[in-house]
């Protein structure tokens, strides 16, 4: 059996960088019905037909998700918007909800439901449960560790697996989040996440009063008047989120007493027992598996999954790029390549995890430091728009100088180089490619070929930092 890799495709593009990078497949969102309705450009019939039909050229995959957990009013029509989408043959439904799963089986029998990872099979029992449902593949839960996965392997033969090997993660089981819909009434499980676990808290003193009600100490009214004064805003408004029924003695955490303020919601205190005075103190690093995949392919598992749909087509390049390598050396019976770990950990991200894969300690989980994706070892300067007469003309997306490391990213293989010259439009030498917008001219390093037809149409340029 060959491994899979299925990658993300929030638009056309970052869906044929992928499949040049080497993706078997990509899932996209069904618009109104998938977890990720912002940044989608596959919102209209035409883009998704456009979509499948070019996967299907290609002889690769387009998996199409709806996996919301429904209220009435998108249970109502659901058979209707999802009929057309159908009959554009995508070559599975991505889907959680035992009715809606219901619905297709009854009224397009012929079409091939993968359960989403939202459903949370966490056990070989649940799969054998959907096996007999008309499930053709389980995307199995976050949480689980290689044995368990490898004993769901073996105790469910006849059902394809999938895994998430790449990617955010949620700190709600396998994204069964509501923090969004609390702060925002913008529900995760309806696609509309906020992404209230990455932003920035902060925490305050409080106390007990003898009621058992937990209100903000008096520095910590002091310091929200301060706040107010410099902000203009009235300290009357001052009303902490408190509740009465707040157990202060938590298993397992030390007795301090808490309040926790979303920095751009000064005077909103939530009460919290923290031991660990982290900032974010719930934003969780970003999973790395690439390590795991030889074991994973070894044991079987049908396809290995990289999370993203709202990332760039440059992350879709070079995540697929990274785990092809690692499918294909593992299939081959070559070693792991470490040097994959440092190639990913060049992209942007929050940190790496295993997360549950093998049991860590909390504090490797987790990323007290900032919320927001960084990266510090490479950065992606720009796309090469042509290369003839020895040179490659570049669509400048960050700046990059004479004297830098460059990297020519292309699907046939990376080349590393010294940059030594630049030219600007009227092909006078410059010191530096100010930043997106402008269009310049390099040489074409040693060891590229211009004539690469898939140089123009995927070649990128990354910066070493």
């Amino acid at each position: 059996m060959k491994t899979e890799l299925l990658s993300p495709a929030g638009s056309l593009k970052a869906m044929r960088n992928a499949y040049a990078y080497g993706a078997d497949a990509v899932y996209a969102g069904q618009p109104r019905y998938s977890l990720r309705v912002r940044n989608n450009d596959f919102s209209t019939l035409d883009a998704l037909k456009q979509g499948i039909d070019e996967a299907h050229a290609l002889n690769k995959k387009f998996y199409l998700a709806a996996n919301i957990a429904p209220h009435n009013s998108k249970v109502k029509t659901f058979l209707r918007d999802i009929q057309p989408v159908i009959e554009l043959n995508p070559d599975a439904l991505i889907m959680s909800d035992p009715g809606l799963i219901m619905m297709v089986r009854e009224h397009f029998p012929d079409m091939p439901v993968h359960l989403s990872v939202q459903a949370n099979v966490v056990n070989y029992a649940g799969v054998k449960f959907w096996h007999k449902q008309g499930i053709e593949r389980v995307i199995l839960s976050r949480e689980l560790s290689l044995d368990e996965i490898e004993e769901i392997r073996m105790q469910c033969p006849e059902m394809e697996l999938e895994v998430f090997v790449h990617g955010a993660l949620c700190i709600a089981y396998s994204g069964r989040c509501l923090l969004s819909g609390y702060f925002n009434k913008r529900d995760p499980n309806q696609g509309s996440c906020t992404n209230a676990c990455r932003w920035k808290y902060q925490l305050h003193d409080a106390k007990e009063t003898d009621t058992g009600d937990i209100i903000a100490s008096d520095a910590a009214v002091q310091q929200h008047a301060e706040e107010s004064a410099v902000n203009e805003v009235d300290p009357a408004a001052f009303k902490p989120s408190l509740s009465s029924d707040f157990d202060p003695h938590v298993d397992g955490l030390e007795n301090e007493t808490f309040l926790l303020q979303e920095a751009s919601r000064p005077g909103e205190y939530m009460p919290i027992y923290e031991d660990e005075h982290g900032t974010y103190i719930m934003n969780s690093r970003d999973l790395r598996a690439v390590q795991h995949v030889e074991r994973l392919v070894k044991m079987g598992i049908h396809s290995l999954k990289i999370e993203g749909r709202t990332k760039s087509p440059y992350y879709a390049a070079r995540t697929a790029q990274a785990y092809r390598k690692a499918i294909d050396d593992a299939e081959a019976g070559r070693s792991f390549d470490m040097g994959l770990m440092d190639e990913l950990e060049g992209l942007a991200s929050r940190g790496y995890t295993e997360g549950f894969y093998r049991r860590h300690v909390h504090d490797q989980y987790q990323n007290y430091e900032t919320g927001n994706s960084v990266g510090d070892k490479q950065q992606f300067v720009g796309e090469i728009a042509s290369a003839e007469n020895g040179q490659l003309k570049i669509n400048v997306k960050n700046k990059f100088s004479v004297g830098d490391k460059l990297e020519v990213v292309k699907p046939s293989g990376n080349v590393p180089f010294d940059l030594t010259e630049i030219l600007n439009k009227k092909g006078e030498s410059v010191d530096s490619a100010p930043g997106s917008g402008h269009v310049v001219d390099i040489p074409v390093p040693e060891g590229v070929n211009q004539e690469d037809p898939q140089l123009e149409e995927f070649g990128m340029l990354i910066r070493y930092l």
